[in-house]
Order: structure tokens, then sequence, then C-alpha cells
């Protein structure tokens, strides 16, 4: 890590239908790939842990084909899987992390663990450093947004703290020429899966999931508890069947069979009144969460700001923005820019410009940081990992 030395820095983010890869010398992009996984590919996986092997070949496949020795690599970053509730920032990867994300009964793994365990494998290999940045588990929600009316299911973050943080710090620095952790900005990553965040001087105070309210194109969303329960013990459904159905297999894809937007707007082109609704709703429901999260701080917002794929669909940026404009301006950011993200953390890392955190201290620390009522373990942290 000398002054003068060149990084070359893997960066992995790892999807359930899709691995995006890139490497960047420095802070430049030398190459990038988004490798497509087909429905037929992966229906060949009873889960995504059975995954690893075919996400690892095809990684390595497209850098040995691009000329780009493993060996040549001097660091490897990931978005990260769903880790123990974490701090925003650089994260070591370590095989804590990776038994972690790799325990038997869990039943919301996220394909992007595969990076983290990849980075690992990296890590063994050639000695070098392994890190995730802005972690799916980053959870940073203050105490009184945390607690809910059922001690054993506290409110929590989970999601897309990646993208969010790194929209706000561009928006922040080109837009309002101040830093980050001076401004308060609602944040919403609209995706197959979507999360809308409140940032406040730098940290995520608090946020709405997709599992809370809104539904997206692949999540049910927030619906009535007692009709839930009634399902849940119906015996029509498995516990799998049942997590598929709100992950994966609700939202437009539950009303409409398909989570394409662009395909649902062709259905509303074609006058389907139906379909016309669902969407619009969907965009109905965005727009009340993000209002939810303004009167967390008084409707003091410095701007709010629509980003993830999803946000590329004039249909559902305009709908939001007219409902929510008065709150604050709206600014769409449209797309994702978590490769950028990943190597500029990665890269403050190796400059000695960030301090990549330890993993078991985080988890030693995970169940008193989110712990609210005494005596009731949070329902995120299996107990092992914290004895």
């Amino acid at each position: 890590m000398g002054e003068n030395k060149k990084e070359r820095i893997l960066v992995m983010n790892i999807g359930s239908t899709s691995s995006k890869i890139a490497v960047f010398d420095d802070d430049q992009e030398v190459f990038s790939k988004t490798i497509r996984h087909t429905r037929e590919e992966m229906a060949q996986f009873d889960n995504v842990l059975d995954e690893y092997e075919f996400r690892k070949e095809k990684i390595f496949e497209a850098l040995a084909e691009n000329n780009i020795p493993l060996e040549s690599l001097t660091c490897a970053c990931s978005r990260g899987g769903n880790i123990i509730a974490c701090p925003h920032g650089a994260i070591k990867v370590d095989q804590a992390m990776v038994d972690y994300l790799t325990r038997p009964g869990q039943t919301s793994a996220h394909a992007s663990l595969h990076g983290s365990i990849i980075a690992n494998e990296l890590m063994n290999e050639y000695g070098i450093p392994a890190l995730v940045y802005d972690a799916i588990g980053t959870d940073e929600m203050i105490p009184l947004a945390r607690v809910s009316g059922v001690p054993e299911i506290p409110h929590f973050t989970v999601g897309h703290t990646l993208n969010t943080r790194a929209m706000g710090i561009k928006y922040a620095e080109e837009k309002l020429g101040k830093k980050f952790d001076e401004c308060t900005f609602i944040i919403a990553h609209l995706g197959g899966g979507s999360s809308i965040r409140l940032y406040k001087d730098g940290v995520n105070i608090d946020a709405v999931n997709d599992g809370d309210a809104y539904f997206t194109p692949e999540r049910g969303g927030g619906v009535d508890t007692k009709a839930l329960v009634r399902m849940g013990f119906s015996g029509k459904y498995t516990e799998t069947e049942m997590a598929r159905k709100f992950h994966g297999g609700g939202g437009l894809k539950a009303h409409l069979n398909t989570a394409d937007g662009l395909e649902v707007e062709k259905m509303i082109e074609d006058g389907d009144e139906y379909a016309k609704l669902i969407y619009e709703a969907m965009a109905y429901e965005l727009a009340k969460s993000i209002g939810t999260l303004a009167v967390a701080v008084d409707g003091k917002v410095d701007a709010i700001i629509l980003t993830g794929g999803s946000a590329k669909s004039k249909f559902l940026s305009e709908y939001i923005t007219k409902k929510v404009s008065w709150i604050a301006p709206v600014e769409v950011m449209a797309g994702e820019f978590e490769m950028e993200a990943l190597a500029g953390g990665a890269l403050r890392v190796l400059r000695g410009e960030e301090e990549a955190q330890d993993f078991g201290e985080i988890a030693a620390s995970a169940v008193d940081r989110i712990r609210i009522f005494p005596g009731v373990e949070p329902y995120t942290a299996p107990a092992k990992y914290f004895e």
C-alpha cells in the first residue's frame, strides 16, 4: 500500500438475476460487465447458497476472458450480504462473516453474499484485502424509530445503503456545495426491491422498507397482519412459499405476472386499465412512505432523491415528484452507481483515509445496538454469533 502504488480493485454487486463486476485501477474503471442469468439457469438451484460455484465460475471466466489475472488484483470489495446489523462504511471480510452469511436455516439469504465469499477466497489465495462496503445489513436506525408494538419484531433497516449514500454524497457536493453529513435527505431506491431512507447529518436514522408499507415490482409490501397470520397458518403454504409470496413473487409480479416496469407501461399504453391501477397504486404507496419520513424531521428536508433502476420510469418519477415536491426539491438520479461507490470506499481504505471495521467487534455489539426491549432478543441475531 505504498504511496505511489496503483491499486487494482475488483468490485462485485451480485443480485438475484445478474452478477455485476468491475475492475478499477485506483479510481478509473478499466473493465465492467453485467453477467445476466436466465430463469432456466437459476431454476436448477434450490436456494441462494447453492448458486455459489456457478456464480464464481461465471465471474472468474469473465475476468480471464478480459485479460485480468486474479493475481493482478490488490483488493476485492463486495456489496456484501445481509449481515448482522452494522454501521455504514467498510468492514473486513473474514471466515466469521462467511459463516454467518452461510448459516443453515435462514430464510433471508441475499445473492450478494456470494461476493463476500469470493472476496474471502481471493484473500486466502492471494493475500489481498477483502472488504464489504455499505453492506445490506447496515442499520443505524435511532431507538425511537425502532420500536414496534411487537417486542420480538422491532423495526430495522435493510437494503440499498450503498446506492442511497452514494447518491446523497454526490448530490450534497455537486448541487448544494455541502458535505453529506451537513444535510437531511430522503432517498428512495426504486427497483425490484426498494427502500426509502432518511439521512440526517450523515446517518440513516429512519427508513421505510418494502416489507413495511409499499409494494414494488417483486415485493408484497405491508399487509394486514391478521390476514397474514391466517394465510400463514392456513396449511396451504410452507414457510418458504410464504416468504416467496412476499419476496420475489409479490407486487407487480403477483398482480400482472411481470416485474418488468417497461412491460407494464406498454400494457397501460395498450389500454389495460387494471395495469394502470396497479402501477399507479405502487407509485402512490411509495409517495406516501416518503411523506412519513418527512414527518420524522418536522418537514425539514434539504432534498428528496429518487434513484435506482425504476427511477428511469417517467411515469413513476413524475407521479412521485408531483405528490412530494411540496416537502422539498425532488432530484431524479436514475440508475445505480454502486460499482463506483464500492471502488471509492475500498480505495479510501487502501489509502488509509478510512478505517475498515472488524466484523467480530460489530457482531459482539449488534444485539445491544438493536435491542430495544429488555430481555427480548431481536430475531435478526442468531445466538451462536454472540456467545
